[in-house]
């Protein structure tokens, strides 16, 4: 059997090995599904997310999950300018709601739960995205907190704001906020939500005493849901508190579909190019491993319609090598893959790269993932990353050789000078398949900003 079909027909047993082996975490491996941002910002509605959730279902047999309806969700006009405009919907406990006039299926009071048990006939998962905080209205209206004695007035910082969304205050560090917390969560643990993701939290400032109350109130329920910190990035020096409380954190600003963007040097600029991961990537690596992922953010590729979250309607600015680098690279250094296309009108190319199970199992089964540093001479645009998996007492490895320059790059090198050991070694790139005989090293041409990814015998 070919070395790549070999592999390709492990993949579901070695999931599923890993799944056992870190039972008691939600996300064992990095998180992989699709999120509405990229395609439709605050627009979604439960017709385009259904159609949506089937084309994942179509492809779920290659470890994709988890379907996320993002931001404006509770929004009866998402098109609204400001906070009155956007009409958000609340419960009598201060809570989110979906709009039912964009779900129809919330339009019965039970929010989500019809919705939530659709996605999971489909055999996917189901998340949301929230900003975190309490809502002004209830604070307004000082609504009662859910299974508590507390009102929402008791909760609330209103000195805390998030400095680009008008629609909630912070959450006190007391009693009251962890009641309110609590309340939220068990709302969606009833509901049936498998992934929250939380905004204006991990950067834009960094909430730590809101990200332990989310955490407590999710384990509260006792629903496995993976929390998902953002937006980036994430500080380094908070790696240790947010690896502990989350299972994935954003260690970028938004990342959005072009190679570079012109932003001064400044860590935080908006919005971020595919190129800037290479180093956040490498910065965060120590702190990659099960139940606790950086995440170098969402996929733009394909079709950004009807309404992305930044800019106009397009379809995504990445060349075919930017596509096929990104992939690669948020794979074999075991960032959360999550799609931002329009997956109905999915092109294919981008059907190619995000059903190619060999590069995915890089990203699923890897139990290491590092860097090469020590490049020889004449790497200047040049980056490698290699990876292990399989049995450690003999290790599957993988390389991958990414080209960040503007023209193409041909590569010389032996196996030692790229990070491996031994003089010889035949491999198999994944992306062609193409099988090459036991050599001493590798003699490649790569296109601007382009790569190829090995797997060595």
């Amino acid at each position: 059997m070919a070395m790549i079909s070999r592999f390709a027909v492990a993949l579901t047993a070695a999931l599923a090995l890993s799944g056992a082996a870190h039972a008691g975490s939600p996300a064992p491996t990095p998180p992989m599904g699709w999120n509405s941002w990229d395609a439709y910002g605050f627009t979604i509605d439960e017709d385009g997310f259904k159609a949506d959730a089937k084309v994942l279902a179509g492809i779920k047999q290659y470890g994709w999950q988890y379907t996320v309806i993002d931001e404006g969700w509770y929004m009866g006009n998402p098109d609204g300018d400001k906070l009155a405009a956007r009409a958000y919907q609340l419960d009598a406990n201060g809570r989110l709601i979906p709009d039912s006039k964009r779900y129809a299926s919330a339009a019965d009071g039970a929010g989500f739960k019809q919705l939530a048990d659709w996605v999971h006939a489909q055999g996917l998962k189901f998340g949301l995205h929230i900003v975190r905080g309490i809502p002004k209205q209830a604070v307004a209206d000082n609504d009662p907190i859910a299974d508590s004695t507390f009102h929402a007035a008791d909760a609330a910082d209103t000195t805390d704001l998030c400095g680009w969304d008008d629609g909630d205050y912070g959450v006190k560090n007391n009693a009251a906020g962890q009641a309110y917390y609590n309340s939220v969560m068990k709302l969606y643990a009833d509901w049936g939500v498998d992934f929250v993701k939380v905004d204006c939290i991990a950067d834009h400032p960094f909430k730590p005493t809101e990200i332990r109350q989310i955490a407590r109130a999710i384990k509260k329920t006792g629903r496995p849901m993976v929390l998902s910190l953002s937006p980036g990035p994430t500080q380094l020096a908070n790696a240790r508190f947010v690896s502990r409380y989350s299972q994935m954190w954003r260690i970028s600003n938004d990342i959005w579909d072009g190679w570079t963007f012109r932003d001064n040097g400044r860590e935080d600029s908006f919005p971020k190019g595919i190129v800037s991961a290479f180093d956040n990537l490498v910065m965060w690596n120590a702190y990659a491993g099960p139940g606790h992922w950086p995440d170098a953010d969402m996929l733009p590729f394909g079709s950004l319609t009807p309404h992305p979250g930044w800019g106009d309607p397009r379809d995504s600015r990445l060349t075919h090598d930017e596509e096929r680098t990104q992939f690669t690279l948020w794979a074999i250094a075991r960032s959360p893959l999550i799609l931002g296309a329009n997956l109905t009108k999915l092109d294919d190319f981008t059907r190619s790269l995000i059903t190619n199970k060999d590069v995915i199992a890089v990203n699923q089964t890897a139990w290491a993932s590092q860097p090469v540093t020590n490049l020889p001479s004449g790497f200047d645009h040049i980056r490698v990353w290699k990876a292990q998996a399989g049995p450690k007492s003999k290790p599957v490895t993988y390389v991958a050789i990414f080209n960040l320059d503007d023209q193409p790059a041909t590569v010389h090198a032996s196996w030692k000078e790229v990070g491996l050991h031994g003089d010889a070694h035949a491999s198999q790139e994944l992306w062609s398949g193409a099988s090459n005989a036991s050599s001493d090293g590798l003699d490649i041409t790569l296109p601007a900003h382009g790569c190829a990814i090995y797997r060595v015998e």
